[in-house]
């Protein structure tokens, strides 16, 4: 029953109201650890360790930051099987996804952003004799970074290795409700030798840390994962204060499945993309359109593969779907399958919660569910459900297809299947999101803008967008005679 602490100036410590918040075990529904209960009071004194940081921090070459980034990568990579066992526990996701995906990745994303911060190049304009024009990049100062629950350290450091790359001090948030990785990076960081004050980590709620950084005036950029309500939220704030802004946000994704796909690579692959981290995955295909030839083959073969899908113990190494993150995240997705019926959905296969034995007796689990007969535009095909559910429905041409995946108020990303390169080309041109995966999903290159359209958010992330995010450009003029 480990009581985690704040990371500030280089220190953990425990948060200024003494107070801790329960931190539970989604497989078993128990208590396992005690999350610090921060308020403003702590992000008061991050923001003063990173303000006193920062003058040294972001002069330091940037070969220097790029070593101390490498070796916080490599500090991950060593410890890859106790990360992912701790990611397990904290998140319910299944110890092979977060062998396989969440801590490789971590470590990716801080290796990707020590070298592309070396390289990292600015612009120069030459006007023919008179002047030239040469643009500067300078780190914005304390930024801050809030993560979500659903893929921990992975989106965490997504965040915070592209700011310390670019020079800034960084005041981040993890979520409540995951934080175990975050406070074992903290750690990680100490042991890599990251000066005091650059990278602070503040636990807590929401409506107290997350608020507290969003209004904080000497907090110059707020980079957000999480739900549009909270964003919008955070925009409310944030814009008045002319902060920069970077809001990654829901998502209630399609699929379009044409006739002339790979078939067995297409199943085998929006089986992954419907159900993989129980369906907690921005990017997962919620919605699934099969062109009507194929459309009864495909229903009876998805629904049967569904079925082979074993729910169970996240620690057990052959689980494939594990828990739900949390006890009311679990009723919100009940909830949605109810309302499902209701609209004149059918039921397939799931529709239930699932009662595990052993030590998984009490956990929060849901069977894999898929769900058909319902109209494009209802509830259930429109709201993010963000859980082990998926609808399915026919479609009949190309401009069909367009109008049902085009139809919600999100627009983060499309998965494509066809074999017709014209038509691949034509619909990823038409599809209103930030991202088309086409005969693929979550193939994911970290030099790509990522980041969504309508209600998924502003702002890209990944890449060269995050080094501009997280800098300030000025252009500098000399004359030349």
């Amino acid at each position: 029953m480990e009581y985690l602490k704040n990371h500030i100036n280089g220190e953990l410590i425990e948060p200024v109201s003494g107070k801790y918040l329960d931190n539970y075990e989604p497989a078993t529904g128990q208590v396992y650890s005690f999350v610090p209960d921060s308020d403003a009071r702590d992000v008061e004194r991050a923001v003063a360790a990173a303000e006193k940081a920062f003058p040294v921090w972001s002069v330091t070459p940037t070969q220097e930051r790029a070593r101390l980034l490498q070796h916080i990568a490599d500090l991950i990579t060593q410890n890859l099987n106790s990360l992912a066992r701790a990611e397990s526990i904290d998140t319910g996701k299944p110890v092979t996804l977060a062998k396989r995906m969440d801590i490789p990745r971590a470590a990716s994303n801080f290796s990707f952003f020590a070298s592309a911060t070396i390289h990292f190049a600015s612009e120069s304009h030459a006007m023919e004799d008179s002047a030239l024009n040469y643009t500067l990049r300078k780190p914005l100062g304390v930024v801050g970074c809030i993560s979500p629950w659903n893929l921990p350290l992975y989106l965490f450091t997504w965040k915070i290795a592209p700011a310390l790359a670019a020079g800034n001090c960084v005041i981040g948030k993890p979520s409540e409700i995951t934080p175990m990785t975050a406070y074992l990076l903290s750690k990680l960081c100490q042991e890599a030798g990251l000066p005091p004050g650059v990278l602070n980590i503040v636990h807590g709620y929401g409506p107290k840390v997350g608020a507290a950084i969003c209004a904080h005036p000497k907090i110059s950029a707020i980079s957000f994962t999480g739900g549009t309500k909270t964003g919008i939220e955070i925009a409310r704030v944030a814009a008045p204060m002319f902060k920069k802004l970077s809001l990654e946000l829901g998502g209630k994704n399609p699929v379009l499945v044409f006739a002339d796909c790979d078939y067995a690579n297409m199943l085998e692959t929006t089986i992954r993309s419907a159900f993989t981290n129980q369906g907690e995955i921005c990017l997962c295909g919620s919605r699934v359109f099969v062109e009507r030839p194929l459309y009864e083959k495909f229903k009876n073969d998805f629904v049967a593969r569904a079925k082979q899908l074993k729910v169970g113990d996240p620690l057990v190494e052959d689980t494939d779907q594990g828990a739900v993150v949390s006890q009311q995240h679990k009723a919100k997705v009940l909830s949605y399958i109810e309302l499902a019926k209701q609209e004149g959905g059918k039921i397939l296969c799931g529709g239930h919660d699932m009662k595990l034995s052993g030590r998984c007796k009490d956990g929060w689990f849901i069977a894999p569910t898929i769900i058909e007969g319902l109209s494009y535009d209802c509830r259930t095909n429109q709201e993010e459900i963000f859980g082990p559910v998926v609808t399915i429905m026919p479609f009949d041409s190309e401009d069909e297809v367009l109008d049902y995946a085009n139809s919600t108020p999100y627009g983060l990303a499309s998965i494509l299947w066809t074999q017709n390169l014209p038509r691949a080309h034509r619909v990823s041109d038409q599809l209103k999101s930030g991202i088309v995966w086409v005969n693929c999903w979550m193939v994911h290159d970290l030099r790509t803008p990522f980041g969504g359209v309508k209600q998924s958010g502003v702002g890209r992330e990944g890449g060269l967008e995050a080094l501009r995010f997280f800098t300030e450009p000025k252009n500098v003029c000399v004359k030349l005679k």
